[in-house]
């Protein structure tokens, strides 16, 4: 039984859960962020927002709580683990919803298990703004079936994927190379079309060689997302090269995707929020400077 929840990590997706936990019946939630000693902080306005009043530390937030749920950044999650380490030794599970890689999450594992925790690998495999809480999670570790027996009230769209740590994260990441190469692929395909004048032929053949109903809302997609997750997504690309050389493959095209998604974000930073909402292909990739 759940009834308690401390959140590490309040950006977008932590401040989505603890809206959805709330709305599920959790009643106690706590937050802490390493941003919240900025009180003009995203992270403290998602707080404010919330109605959740930032804790002092990490080992104050979580004393307590049945469940701890890790939602940093792919670069910050080891250390958002050590910094709660304090406060549980009361055996909360540890739910680690961050994108990084196999090795990564046994490295936080061994520490949370040694502290008294009940680690629960979670590989996120959707993007969490659309469903929230009910955004599909591959399950991983020892404690992964009780945590799923304890988290069925709540509503959450869980699978055990396997007990032993690692796995279910190499789903996620090897995925990612697909998903987020995509991303960069499309990018730079479209905008050289696009500047060349013949991005109509182009789609019309991506069209007949990768059979999709609407390529031209496709490209659009998949190239607005690192435009405005693309600091995120390159983090979580790093951790996917990571992934893929822990098991003697060499990273070729992974950490150039990273790359691709860090520029995508400096792009994003200089484009109107409006027109990164707009469903015109053209007009996005019209907006977008030359390279210097």
């Amino acid at each position: 039984m759940i009834d308690s929840v401390a959140i590490i990590g309040f950006g977008e997706v932590g401040s989505i859960l603890a809206r959805d936990l709330r709305a599920a019946g959790i009643a106690r939630i706590t937050a802490w962020d390493t941003a919240f000693a900025d009180p003009s902080s995203k992270a403290s306005a998602n707080a404010a927002a919330a109605g959740i009043t930032p804790s002092p530390s990490a080992p104050t937030a979580v004393q307590g709580a049945d469940l701890v749920i890790s939602a940093v950044t792919a670069g910050s999650a080891l250390d958002a683990a050590r910094f709660a380490l304090g406060g549980l030794g009361h055996a909360p599970f540890v739910l680690d919803v961050n994108s990084v890689s196999p090795g990564a999450k046994r490295e936080t594992a061994e520490a949370v298990l040694a502290a008294g925790g009940r680690y629960v690998e979670a590989a996120v495999m959707a993007s969490v703004p659309p469903k929230g809480l009910r955004t599909p999670i591959l399950l991983g570790g020892p404690h992964a079936q009780a945590f799923l027996e304890a988290a069925a009230p709540l509503g959450m769209d869980l699978t055990v994927f396997s007990a032993e740590i690692g796995r279910a994260s190499a789903v996620k990441m090897c995925r990612s190379v697909m998903v987020k190469g995509l991303e960069a692929l499309t990018t730079e395909s479209m905008l050289a079309a696009r500047r060349y004048g013949v991005e109509e032929a182009v789609l019309a053949s991506l069209k007949d060689t990768l059979p999709h109903p609407d390529w031209r809302a496709l490209a659009r997609y998949v190239i607005s997302r690192p435009l405005i997750h693309g600091k995120r997504r390159a983090e979580e690309m790093r951790e996917v090269a990571r992934t893929v050389a822990e098991v003697g493959v060499t990273p070729i095209l992974s950490a150039p995707i990273a790359d691709r998604q860090d520029w995508s974000a400096d792009i994003g930073k200089r484009l109107p929020k409006d027109l990164l909402a707009k469903s015109d292909l053209a007009e996005l990739l019209d907006a977008i400077p030359r390279d210097e």
